[in-house]
């Protein structure tokens, strides 16, 4: 039993995966990436699932990660802060290893993590109202333990437009981005999602699962090393004074020191 997602596996295979936390947008919390992390090492051995299916509940796909667990993090010592990173850089590498086709249905916006959890899909397809930004700097922090998955989806010269900018933009950027390979209107979304789902049921699960572990071990390396090293950028910047400033102002709703946007 999962406390903040759902799974749903109909007859063919098809398991759906829902980010269940409505009310607080879909902010991965640390139940969170422990439900997702438990989900992910579940469905990989689950010889009845063939497809993988990752949405959201209500408007949001992902607002990234919860701010109140952050709020923590700025409490907490140094080797509290790694622990604690490495449960997200755990759960993003679970689901991008994740042996089965992972198609994202992107049904709302994402933000932050959200971003980082559309781009471990294999293929993410949103919606045409949708806004996206990796907002990490307005607080003062780095999109660290996504940034793998993220630069490895976008390249290095598109990365750069967004990455640290904590620009927002809409649907039709992010597909030129590479981050949606397409926008459409809501109402089409499911049958979108099922045009990429359909024709991995007529394919050996077993050449697909090698076929994706073969693809990320020609791209970009995403190993421990890589890993770690991520989880010590975020660490060092939670360490930071802007990082301090950042998460304050935002639960004090006033604006960082630094922001001199009119």
């Amino acid at each position: 039993m999962y406390q903040t997602i759902t799974i749903e596996t109909d007859p063919r295979g098809v398991a759906t995966l829902t980010l269940n936390r409505v009310d607080k947008h879909n902010a991965m919390s640390a139940q969170m990436l422990a439900d997702l992390t438990r989900a992910a090492g579940e469905l990989a051995v689950d010889e009845a699932v063939r497809v993988v299916v990752l949405t959201g509940a209500g408007k949001t796909f992902c607002a990234g990660g919860d701010l109140a667990w952050m709020q923590a993090q700025m409490a907490a010592d140094a080797a509290t802060r790694f622990v604690e990173a490495r449960k997200l850089a755990e759960m993003l590498q679970a689901l991008n290893t994740l042996p089965k086709p992972l198609i994202g249905a992107v049904q709302g916006n994402a933000f932050g993590g959200g971003v980082g959890m559309a781009s471990v899909c294999d293929i993410a397809i949103g919606v045409e109202s949708l806004k996206m930004g990796l907002t990490e700097t307005r607080l003062g922090i780095i999109p660290a333990t996504i940034g793998p998955y993220v630069i490895a989806r976008m390249g290095e010269a598109r990365a750069r437009r967004v990455f640290m900018s904590g620009r927002i933009f809409g649907a039709s950027e992010a597909v030129e981005l590479g981050l949606l390979a397409r926008a459409v209107p809501a109402e089409e979304l499911s049958a979108a999602v099922e045009a990429e789902v359909a024709p991995y049921l007529a394919c050996a699960p077993g050449a697909v699962a090698s076929a994706k572990a073969l693809i990320r071990d020609l791209g970009p390396r995403i190993d421990d090393a890589a890993i770690d090293r991520t989880i010590q950028a975020l660490v060092d910047r939670w360490e930071t004074e802007e990082a301090h400033e950042g998460i304050g102002a935002f639960f004090e709703k006033r604006k960082p020191a630094w922001n001199t946007q009119v």
